[in-house]
């Protein structure tokens, strides 16, 4: 859930920190998920990635839509595929404290939809850019 959800009162949307702005409840998967598993997450929640976490919780990759897509071209069955062997081990991510300007810079500059948060190295958090415009339209009041 969104913690500028329960906000009663406009504020400066430039203030605004990804840990206001963001979704705490994250579906993640491990390393050793098949991409089958992991591409009936993403279709029947209607998500674009999945984020891969280790056994204490640190983000160490991201599974997308385009991973999963690529290993099908490849001919790969993706009930024999691990999240391992497709993810990106290196994803793009923010922190808590970074605020709505800065990843709307971010989100606009390296295209992406969707990003992992963290907080030392842990995952906390997914932001889109449509939590952006929530916050935002929810700081500013244009509707209660």
């Amino acid at each position: 859930m969104r913690q500028t959800e329960f906000f009663l009162k406009a504020c400066d949307p430039k203030t605004l920190t990804v840990a206001q702005l963001m979704q705490d409840a994250v579906t993640k998967c491990t390393a050793r998920t098949d991409g089958a598993t992991i591409a009936h997450l993403m279709t029947h929640r209607n998500y674009g990635s999945i984020p891969i976490v280790d056994e204490e919780g640190v983000l160490i990759g991201l599974v997308t839509e385009y991973d999963l897509l690529q290993a099908m071209i490849e001919g790969r069955d993706l009930r024999q595929v691990l999240a391992s062997e497709i993810m990106s081990t290196h994803p793009l991510k923010v922190t808590e404290d970074q605020t709505l300007v800065q990843v709307a810079d971010l989100f606009q500059d390296r295209y992406v939809t969707r990003v992992p948060v963290v907080r030392n190295n842990k995952l906390v958090g997914i932001l889109a850019r449509r939590d952006l415009l929530f916050g935002y339209m929810k700081a500013s009041q244009y509707w209660s």
